[in-house]
């Protein structure tokens, strides 16, 4: 019998052989010269940025100054911790004025540590992670404190940053809250709206709210929020039936509409820890100022737990939204050098570690499609100041 040959036969022959030279000149180089002499522009651009290279490589060989001939910036967004900032540098400032007012008191770091640095305030975590992102020389600012989830949620962004982790400023135990209307339990937030702003640790918090609920992300309708500062109004509106903020603004917008809290991160005192992060290429080229800042911050961090009045009045005038400031400080106090030690696994034990606490959040945001892989812990940290400043103090 003669098998008849369709009329598909050979132009699939043909194409079985186009195929085949293709593959056979792609492996020979052929069809890169080809298109290299041809069509020039089609080669897929490279382009190089400062974090692929170390951040210390423009550093001085002989550094000319220990420290900065200019003021050093730290951005940061008002929370209980915050108060150390605030005495070790005078007060708070903005971008728009980098400096004290006339007159204001010089903090701790000038008078004790002869270094001029300055506490910029910033109303969203966004602003402050572009700011940390761009660097003072650009506008924005050297070093930041904001919690070690946003590092984690921002490293792929930072990456030309290059932040390292130097110091624990703070926990929150109870500063980040979620307060809601007309619901008894954190089970009745199944199909309720639940306002939060995406950038803020305060989102962190309301995902293991969740957790601890046994619901999933998709269990609530999410309503993003422009700020943190906005979640107590958006409860106010009825724009949200929960929201995830600061207990100072949420507590008090909740028992306006005879609402009540549900959880706070005294349920969780580990989960949200604030940190000191600087630039990669200004911890290389300044270390000593490094070092005095640290030094300063554990100095107004034990002034504050000794006696928190004068920086309670600092941090209420810079952040009235958090309530008594007093209450503030307690809710979110700062951290201790055994603190520190612990959380770094430099002596002592911790519930959670820098290093436990980074990679978990760097899981979850990978596992909730927010970022791409992260650097591991270690790369992220750089614990030479600290330890200096631990062995001078002794234990």
């Amino acid at each position: 019998m003669r098998v008849k040959r369709g009329p598909g036969l050979y132009p699939f022959l043909g194409l079985c052989l186009l195929g085949a030279v293709y593959l056979g000149a792609s492996r020979l180089g052929y069809l890169d010269r080809l298109q290299q002499r041809f069509f020039p522009a089609a080669k897929e651009a490279i382009r190089l940025s400062p974090g692929d290279f170390p951040a210390g490589v423009a550093a001085p060989v002989a550094d000319m100054a220990s420290v900065p001939l200019r003021p050093t910036l730290i951005g940061f967004t008002p929370r209980g911790s915050a108060a150390s900032l605030l005495l070790a540098t005078g007060g708070a400032t903005s971008l728009d004025t980098v400096g004290p007012a006339p007159g204001a008191a010089q903090g701790l770091l000038k008078t004790a540590y002869a270094l001029d640095a300055r506490a910029v305030l910033f109303a969203r975590e966004e602003e402050l992670r572009q700011a940390l992102a761009v660097g003072a020389e650009q506008g924005g600012v050297d070093m930041a404190a904001i919690s070690v989830d946003r590092l984690a949620a921002w490293a792929p962004s930072l990456r030309d940053a290059a932040p390292r982790t130097l110091l624990l400023v703070g926990r929150s135990r109870g500063q980040e809250a979620l307060a809601a209307v007309g619901l008894a339990d954190l089970a009745s937030l199944r199909g309720k709206r639940v306002g939060m702003y995406p950038q803020s640790s305060s989102y962190y918090f309301a995902l293991w709210v969740l957790s601890r609920a046994g619901l999933r992300m998709t269990d609530v309708r999410w309503v993003e929020l422009p700020s943190t500062l906005d979640a107590g109004r958006a409860l106010r509106e009825g724009r949200a039936d929960a929201v995830a903020g600061l207990w100072g603004d949420v507590e008090l917008a909740a028992k306006d509409r005879d609402g009540t809290v549900l959880a706070t991160t005294a349920d969780a005192p580990h989960l949200v820890a604030t940190v000191l992060v600087a630039r990669g290429d200004f911890a290389a080229r300044y270390p000593d100022a490094v070092r005095r800042i640290i030094r300063g911050l554990l100095d107004a961090g034990n002034a504050v737990l000794k006696e928190p009045g004068p920086a309670a009045r600092l941090l209420g005038e810079v952040a009235p939204y958090l309530g008594d400031p007093t209450e503030a400080i307690r809710s979110a106090p700062p951290a201790t050098l055994a603190d520190n030690r612990a959380f770094f696994g430099l002596s002592g034990e911790a519930p959670v570690t820098y290093d436990e606490l980074f990679q978990s959040a760097s899981a979850l945001y990978r596992k909730i499609n927010h970022t791409a892989g992260n650097p591991p812990a270690e790369d992220t940290r750089d614990l030479g100041a600290l330890k200096y400043v631990s062995e001078a103090r002794g234990p």
